[in-house]
């Protein structure tokens, strides 16, 4: 595999990357050169710590990997949504490899694929700061050519110490720069240590579509209620199916619900919830706190906001801050149009202002559907959803389209350049057999 895809963005942690991640946190900041801390701060604090990050809408956690495991991070922060002169800025900071893993060029690896990912998100300058102590951090700035523009006499405070910090800024062009080759030593880097790598920068995630009206698994064409095509009248068992079938999500929505502005399909969901052995994110007629919050006290992982969220957005803020991480927005366009009440509304709202709203509400991610292609099978609208993956530092579901594998893998590349795009919402394709699970969970892995 290509050493640059040691490299990924991550949007979610697994225990046991969790676990590499703090033990190699633990050991920089032993070393001197980590996040600030001069001394461990317990597991529970860094998992806390890590935990946290991933909810921040500004912040970008990447990590390095070394025979499939942790070793290093960075971090990218986008300025907030009301600094709009220093739009173009990134910076640049928490960049370390652990001590047991350096020498490999895995801190030039990381630093480069993190220059990438700014500049493939419209990103022109990357400012960075480093306490004058950290010498190997500093060459290796110098070396990827950050300019040395100024520095701080009275840094921080390390012990008894005061030590100096040195600003760093760079402008990044527009052409992606190449891959950092690390160089690995046979004697360290074998081949079979290679092969056991992922295979790939980051897995996309196959969502399931479950769409209810009248109790039953149907699916829209442009988002018609009067055109619809009935797959199931068993959603408990299609969930279950889907489950079987390797699916680590499902997604639901209240068909019925999202015209009325109220649940509609409540047994249905409630049934789904005792069926399902993965999560599930519930959407459709979810218009205030108490409907919210008794789907997710009911089960639901994750409730997705959509008419809500142009027409009273405050809500959003609410939910975003009773509830973090489980609150998802959902942005339906026509055109580049938001669409509203079941998609029967068009509003003046383009999709991407929609999307850094919400973003600065706190919300864990964003569904992105192009109605015109829902249902339709003739591909996703990869340019919109690439678009607004590079305009937010959420993570972005694509939606709308998906007719064959090919279409899959179409999205599986654009997320090579928007790193945001972090799954894909599958319906029709699924239910009629033109794509089978087992193919698509491969093209996206």
């Amino acid at each position: 595999m290509p050493k640059s895809k040691l490299v990924q963005r991550v949007l979610s942690l697994t225990d046991d990357d969790l676990q590499a991640l703090c033990e190699a946190a633990d050991a920089a900041i032993l070393d001197g050169g980590g996040f600030g801390w001069v001394q461990p701060q317990g597991r529970q604090v860094l998992e806390r710590y890590f935990k946290g990050l991933l909810l921040v809408p500004e912040r970008m956690l990447f990590v390095v990997r070394l025979k499939g495991e942790i070793v290093g991070c960075a971090q990218l922060v986008r300025a907030p949504r009301n600094n709009e002169c220093q739009a173009m800025c990134i910076t640049l900071m928490h960049l370390f490899v652990a001590p047991y893993a350096r020498n490999r060029g895995l801190g030039s690896a990381l630093l480069r694929e993190v220059e990438n990912a700014a500049r493939s998100m419209g990103f022109r300058v990357m400012n960075m700061d480093v306490p004058d102590t950290q010498t190997a951090a500093i060459s290796l700035f110098q070396k990827a050519g950050f300019e040395h523009w100024g520095t701080h006499p009275h840094f921080a405070r390390m012990g008894d110490q005061t030590v100096s910090g040195l600003f760093f800024t760079k402008l990044l062009d527009t052409v992606r720069s190449a891959p950092v080759e690390p160089s690995f030593s046979p004697q360290v880097e074998t081949p079979d240590m290679i092969a056991s790598s992922p295979a790939s920068s980051r897995p996309l995630t196959l969502y399931p579509a479950i769409d209810l009206k009248d109790g039953a698994c149907v699916r829209l064409r442009r988002g018609e209620m009067d055109d619809a095509t009935v797959y199931s009248d068993d959603p408990a068992a299609q969930a279950k199916a889907w489950c079987d079938a390797g699916f680590k999500w499902l997604h639901a929505v209240d068909l019925n619900g999202a015209f009325a502005g109220q649940s509609a399909n409540a047994p249905a969901v409630q049934a789904i919830l005792k069926a399902a052995t993965v999560p599930m994110q519930l959407g459709g007629g979810l218009r205030d706190m108490k409907a919210i919050s008794s789907w997710l006290e009911a089960g639901v992982t994750r409730v997705i906001l959509g008419s809500v969220a142009v027409k009273n957005p405050a809500l959003v803020k609410e939910a975003c801050r009773a509830f973090p991480g489980r609150i998802v927005a959902g942005i339906d366009a026509r055109s580049g149009h938001v669409a509203t009440e079941g998609w029967a509304e068009v509003s003046d709202m383009q999709a991407t202002e929609l999307a850094l709203r919400m973003q600065e509400a706190g919300v864990a991610s964003i569904i992105f559907t192009e109605i015109s292609r829902d249902g339709m099978l003739d591909g996703l609208d990869i340019e919109q959803t690439v678009t607004l993956a590079n305009t937010v530092s959420v993570p972005v579901i694509a939606s709308g389209g998906v007719g064959n594998l090919d279409h899959l893998a179409a999205l599986r590349k654009a997320a090579e350049d928007a790193p945001g795009i972090e799954g894909v919402i599958v319906g029709r394709a699924l239910y009629d057999g033109r794509v089978s699970p087992a193919e698509a969970l491969k093209v996206l892995a």
